[in-house]
């Protein structure tokens, strides 16, 4: 693929300086797209940004997200309406005495949510916003922990979407013999440095061995003296959060939260690690209790089923828009352009620190993690090959920048779906975490020079 020189980077500096001025993704997203469609094609702009929305809207992948997404908010509104959520929150808050502790069972809770990330970002963050709010947590901090356990996790664990979906990449791509791609990915684990980093340093922030950085001192300040959890700009997000209340009256149970976490986890395995079809039959099943028990009446449940889907609309406008501008950047020629300026400098023990902090560098500005890898992965492969490079270390490093676009990005799907479920703006949400990504990001990168150069060396005796 062609690229514009240093001209293809241009819609992403629109972007991320749009989004720093005016904390407003849509917008900037739009902008930056737009931007890239002038330099494509500058007499036909409306048509480019009408193909490629219609583009977006048809694609499988694209389709996939927003029915996910859409339906976990469906299963979420009906875990408030039926008094799931709340029966969840008195459990957990007979237990939790300290701030402290109310963060470690978030980070736990997290740790528990693994089979997806996306399941991680909205459960957790939904059924922990009470009980962090008792304590006067900001939803800056619980954001951060939950989004430190969504993709991190998911990434290490190899029965998950992450590890199945690109086991199945490694094989198209001939790193991995036919069916051999999953154990292939199990032996890049222990390479992923950034999600281990990521995932392991939250306990140090909660005990305030790291220390509030940067904006989230800020926001922890706010909510500790004031009581007010909720940043300044994101009530309306908390708003849509309490569009649906629990019903009045309703008999409360821990189980009809616990239930229908445990069907999803199991359904989504049962069907070789497939989310949406877990959520599916999640759905049903509780729908059918719901019916059965005479909780709610038809209508009250499936027009809280229909609000809770409605709760998802900003999260999923940006997450298109951003598809938009992924497909703007490919056309450009963005990744084929990043891939040229590193070839010629690159080592056999260079090359995964190189290829962790490039890549990772596309994926936070494009906010494209699964897609980024797509594209990469060949040219990695082609790259490892030529300079004998340890290819176990190259596909850790590659997994690490897509685990860090996903964690880092303002308008990655994982960071949009976390800042709503905890109540405050994706632009919120990513400003604060990001010192702590950046300490991962830099430790991971001293590692994989570490280890890209203790490799190359030891392949020369």
């Amino acid at each position: 693929m062609e690229h514009y020189g240093f001209l293809t980077v241009i819609p992403t500096l629109i972007v991320l300086t749009l989004a720093v001025l005016t904390h407003r993704p849509i917008e900037s997203l739009i902008a930056g797209s737009i931007a890239g469609l002038l330099m494509l094609d500058p007499g036909n702009v409306l048509i480019g940004l009408k193909d490629n929305a219609i583009a977006v809207l048809v694609d499988p992948d694209v389709a996939w997200v927003i029915l996910v997404c859409g339906l976990m908010g469906s299963l979420i509104g009906l875990l408030i309406r039926t008094g799931a959520t709340g029966a969840f929150t008195d459990a957990m808050t007979a237990r939790i005495e300290t701030r402290s502790s109310a963060l470690m069972h978030t980070w736990v809770l997290g740790l528990l949510m693994f089979v997806d990330d996306y399941l991680n970002s909205l459960a957790v963050a939904s059924s922990m916003r009470k009980i962090t709010d008792k304590f006067r947590v900001s939803r800056e901090m619980l954001s951060y922990i939950v989004d430190s356990t969504a993709a991190p996790v998911s990434v290490i664990v190899p029965i998950s979407t992450w590890a199945v979906f690109f086991g199945a990449l490694l094989e198209s791509n001939g790193l991995a013999e036919d069916g051999k791609g999953l154990y292939v990915y199990i032996q890049a684990i222990p390479y992923m440095f950034y999600a281990w980093i990521a995932a392991a340093i939250v306990p140090l922030v909660i005990y305030n061995k790291i220390p509030p950085m940067g904006p989230m001192r800020k926001a922890e300040r706010r909510a500790q003296e004031t009581g007010q959890t909720i940043p300044p700009g994101s009530e309306h997000t908390e708003l849509s959060n309490k569009a649906i209340q629990e019903k009045e009256g309703v008999k409360r149970s821990s189980w009809n939260f616990a239930m229908p976490m445990l069907s999803l986890v199991f359904f989504t395995w049962y069907f070789e690690v497939d989310f949406l079809k877990g959520i599916f039959v999640t759905l049903f099943l509780m729908m059918g209790m719901i019916l059965a028990t005479r909780t709610l009446t038809m209508n009250d449940t499936f027009d809280t089923a229909i609000d809770g889907f409605k709760t998802m609309i900003e999260p999923l406008a940006v997450l298109v828009s951003a598809f938009i501008f992924k497909n703007v950047n490919d056309s450009l020629g963005l990744t084929t352009y990043a891939i040229d300026m590193i070839q010629p400098v690159v080592t056999a023990g260079t090359l995964p620190v190189v290829i962790f902090f490039t890549m990772a560098s596309i994926s936070f500005a494009t906010g494209s993690n699964w897609g980024v890898f797509v594209i990469v992965l060949p040219i990695v492969a082609s790259l490892g090959q030529a300079l004998g490079a340890d290819m176990t270390l190259l596909i850790g490093a590659t997994l690490s920048a897509s685990t860090f676009g996903s964690h880092a990005c303002f308008y990655s799907d994982a960071t949009v779906l976390t800042a709503q479920a905890s109540g405050l703006s994706s632009y919120q949400h990513a400003i604060t975490q990001l010192p702590y990504t950046l300490v991962a990001a830099t430790i991971a990168g001293l590692l994989y020079l570490l280890f890209g150069n203790f490799a190359a060396i030891s392949a020369m005796f």
